[in-house]
């Protein structure tokens, strides 16, 4: 297949989403990375952005999509089979379910979903069970949207927050490409 990921900025999980690209590529796919224009130019206390980006390159084989401009020709070209969003934000979500397209993975997103492509999200949020509780659920009933099973990852410290199971990333994929889900079902 042909997917475009997208990373937005959940920097915490960026090590496993990219070991998930890892795998995909493996597995034979061609991946065409594409990123928030955060998640692209953000340094944090998980890693250079430019170290990031040169892991997604040499990985992935292709130059990242990192601006609205660069991601508006992905529908009308066809250039994915599914749009993967792994890590994909509380703010990303929101934009997603309000119908907002001002960042890359928002119209990379709008663009592929003019073909009824398939879109898969990989939640990771620290507030998952508040203010974008409202938002997944939207976007759980919307036609071409596809989940990673997910639940709660720190539900001590972090009582709202769920993050994905990168482990079915590639499973995910590969159902939604066929127009089928996992259970929904949290872990």
């Amino acid at each position: 297949m042909n997917i475009g990921y997208c990373l937005t900025g959940s920097f915490c999980t960026f090590d496993k989403s990219i070991k998930a690209v890892e795998e995909l590529v493996k597995a034979g796919h061609n991946v065409t990375p594409i990123m928030s224009e955060n998640a692209y130019g953000i340094d944090t206390r998980f890693g250079r952005a430019e170290d990031i980006q040169n892991r997604l390159i040499e990985i992935s084989g292709n130059s990242i999509i990192h601006t609205i401009e660069q991601a508006e020709p992905i529908g009308p070209l066809k250039m994915f089979d599914v749009l993967a969003i792994v890590p994909c934000t509380g703010n990303t979500l929101a934009k997603l379910a309000a119908g907002i397209t001002d960042t890359t993975v928002t119209m990379a997103t709008k663009s592929h979903l003019r073909n009824n492509r398939p879109v898969v999200i990989g939640v990771s949020t620290n507030d998952a069970l508040g203010a974008a509780a409202k938002n997944i659920g939207a976007l759980l009933n919307y036609k071409n949207y596809y989940f990673i099973p997910f639940g709660m990852d720190n539900y001590r410290l972090k009582p709202k927050s769920m993050v994905c199971d990168f482990s079915k990333v590639e499973e995910t994929i590969t159902k939604a490409y066929y127009g089928e889900e996992i259970a929904k079902k949290i872990f």
